[in-house]
C-alpha cells in the first residue's frame, strides 16, 4: 500500500525556495493511520498536541536586515492533518529572503498558513535565542529504565505482548527511556527520541517497558503514530486512572517533533532535552 506521504517532497530532490511560498506545505490526513490503530477521529481516546520546534527560522526586516528566532508550533492531536516534515522545512525556508513589517506580522502569517494546512488552529510562539538559552536543558522527572538488563529478540515491529504489569500494586510514577528509535516510512532514515510514560494505575514492569520500546527500533512510522500506538498499548494493558505518553525526538533539518498524548488536558513542558 502506498504511504500517504509518497506524493510529498519527502525523499525527493527539492529546489531551495527563499521567498514566501505557503503552497510548499504538504498536509497528510491522519485518518489513514487512525484507521490502522482502530481509531475514529471524531472520538479519540486521548487529548494531545504535537509540538514542533524550529531552530532555523529567519526573515528580513523592511530594511533588508536578517532576523533569526526559534519557532514553537503546537498542532492539536485531533487536527485532521499532520504536516509533512520536509514540506514544513521548505516552507519555513521560504521566509528567509522575505521582508516582514514586524515579528507579529511573521507570527500572523505562520498561524494562518499552518492552521490551514493542519485543518485546525495552530498556536505559534516566536522566541529569541536568549530566551531559549535561559531555559537551559531539561532533566526528566521519574526513573530511567535504560540500564535494566533485557533480552531483545525482535526489532522489526512493536510488540505490545512484551508489556507486563502487577495488578496488585498501584503506583503513580514516571518512567522514561532514551532508547526509542523508529524509521521514517518513506526514506527509511532513523528517528531518535526519548519516551516518557507518566501514569497512575497497576505497576508497569520497567524491564518489559524497555523491551517494548526497543521493539520499535526498525519499525517504520511517523513520530505521531508511534506515540499514539504506545499510548493505546499501555492504555489497554493498564486501564490506568491517568496516562500521559510523550516523546521528545531529536531534530532533523532544524526541526524537532514532540507528540504528547494524554487522558487529561496536556500542559507540555517544551524545554529541550540534551539531544535536542
Amino acid at each position: 500500500m502506498q504511504h500517504p506521504a509518497e506524493h510529498s517532497p519527502l525523499g525527493k530532490s527539492s529546489e531551495y525556495v527563499s521567498t514566501y511560498s505557503p503552497e510548499l506545505l504538504f498536509p497528510i490526513s491522519r485518518a489513514t493511520k487512525w484507521a490502522e490503530l482502530g481509531l475514529d477521529g471524531s472520538n479519540l481516546p486521548y487529548q494531545g498536541v504535537d509540538i514542533w520546534n524550529c531552530y532555523e527560522l529567519s526573515w528580513l526586516t523592511p530594511g533588508g536586515k536578517p532576523v533569526v528566532a526559534i519557532g514553537e508550533f503546537a498542532i492539536p492531536a485531533a487536527s485532521p492533518n499532520i504536516i509533512e516534515s520536509k514540506s514544513f522545512k521548505l516552507y519555513l525556508n521560504s521566509l528567509n529572503q522575505s521582508p516582514f513589517d514586524s515579528r507579529e506580522a511573521v507570527k500572523a502569517v505562520l498561524v494562518r498558513d499552518l492552521s490551514a494546512a493542519a485543518g485546525a488552529p495552530v498556536a505559534v510562539r516566536l522566541r529569541s535565542l536568549d530566551e531559549v538559552a535561559e531555559e537551559g536543558v531539561a532533566r526528566l522527572p521519574g526513573r530511567c529504565v535504560d540500564e535494566l538488563d533485557v533480552t531483545v529478540e525482535s526489532y522489526d515491529h512493536p510488540r505490545p505482548e512484551l508489556l507486563r504489569c502487577n495488578d496488585a500494586q498501584r503506583v503513580d510514577e514516571v518512567l522514561y527511556s532514551h532508547l526509542l528509535k523508529s524509521n521514517c516510512p518513506v526514506t527509511g532514515q532513523p528517528d531518535w527520541g526519548t519516551l516518557v510514560v507518566d501514569y497512575s494505575g497497576p505497576a508497569l514492569d520497567p524491564a518489559s517497558l524497555l523491551a517494548y520500546v526497543v521493539s520499535f527500533r526498525q519499525h517504520q512510522d511517523f513520530h505521531e503514530q508511534c506515540v499514539e500506538r504506545i499510548y493505546l498499548d499501555l492504555q489497554r494493558l493498564l486501564q490506568p486512572s491517568r496516562l500521559t505518553v510523550y516523546a521528545r525526538y531529536v531534530r532533523r533539518g532544524g526541526l524537532d517533533i514532540n507528540p504528547y498524548r494524554s487522558s487529561e488536558a496536556v500542559v507540555a513542558d517544551n524545554r529541550r532535552l540534551v539531544r535536542q
